[in-house]
């Protein structure tokens, strides 16, 4: 079964300009969440919106022009909400207003606010978010609450490997990719994030958030000729013996992990049109081998085939 499900997509492009606003709006209240919407916008609202099932969540992968939404107090009674809301700004600059006061939201970061409580959520520029939509039954029992007093912010600015994984997670999500138990990671994703944010130790992770925190940095990582098992079991805070025994029922040790993602990533690249300018040797360094030679080598012994005859295809 997939990780994800498309439900519905929309998009403004179509829509006569005058009638685009209210169009999002009926989207909206149907697919997602009741609110109010303006666009000063010279060619007025452009905006395209994909709707996921993701388990017991919900996934929106928003896209737009400068827009404001608002969830105002007549809004929340009349059409109620019962969801935490975590939106991962991709693109754009926002402000994030709420009865406690104002917020500015830049790209990176990301929101975690109650759709029972007032807010308005405005971008001044072309934006994109991805919105997780966690139902407050699931909310409380991963966060021994039902309700956030308040909205929580967790800054780009503190990248941990926690606040990465959940947003190479989600973007994963929304091409409908990912893992199994990809709703169960995400939530417990978000849990470390916000004790983070509140300075608490967490509980334990799960062997399979380790592995997904660990498989992250590893894909972004893999330009680095000297990557090992010290540096990622390093990045996520556990000792080498652990980050082993984490992979154990991959049936991989990391470093055996760390070769078979550089050498699916460089076939890739080489059966790949757009990157016909690049040489055999450009793509084993863009995929942390230090020696062509090598990777010549270990590519044949993986795949049957040189780089060479995968290119000429």
């Amino acid at each position: 079964m997939a990780p994800s499900v498309l439900e519905s997509f929309v998009s403004t492009e179509d829509v006569p300009s005058g009638d685009r606003i209210s169009y999002w709006e009926e989207h909206n209240a149907r697919a997602l969440v009741g609110l109010a919407c303006s666009s000063y916008a010279e060619d007025g609202l452009l905006g395209r919106q994909r709707n996921l099932r993701v388990g017991e969540l919900r996934l929106a992968d928003i896209q737009g022009n400068e827009h404001v939404i608002e969830r105002t107090p007549g809004i929340c009674r009349d059409l109620p909400k019962e969801s935490v809301f975590a939106s991962v700004v991709l693109k754009g600059q926002a402000v994030f207003y709420h009865s406690g006061g104002c917020l500015t939201v830049g790209a990176g970061d990301i929101v975690l606010y109650d759709t029972a409580r007032p807010y308005l959520f405005g971008f001044s520029t072309p934006m994109r978010k991805l919105l997780l939509d966690v139902p407050r039954e699931v909310f409380a029992e991963r966060f021994r609450s039902s309700a956030l007093p308040g909205p929580i912010t967790l800054s780009a600015s503190q990248i941990t490997p926690a606040n990465r994984t959940l947003r190479s997670l989600l973007l994963g999500l929304a091409s409908c990719d990912g893992p199994s138990h990809a709703d169960d990671l995400a939530l417990e994703l978000l849990c470390l994030l916000v004790a983070e944010r509140a300075g608490d130790r967490p509980a334990s992770p799960t062997r399979l958030l380790h592995l997904l925190v660990a498989k992250d940095y590893i894909d972004r990582h893999l330009h680095h000729p000297g990557l090992n098992a010290r540096h990622v079991a390093a990045a996520l805070g556990i000792s080498v013996r652990h980050l082993s025994r984490i992979f154990e029922p991959e049936g991989l040790t990391p470093g055996r992990y760390v070769m078979d993602r550089r050498l699916t990533k460089a076939k890739a690249d080489l059966a790949d049109p757009a990157m016909a300018r690049a040489t055999v040797a450009d793509i084993a360094h863009r995929h942390g081998f230090a020696s062509q030679a090598h990777f010549t080598r270990v590519f044949r012994e993986r795949f049957g085939r040189t780089p060479g005859a995968v290119r000429a295809r």
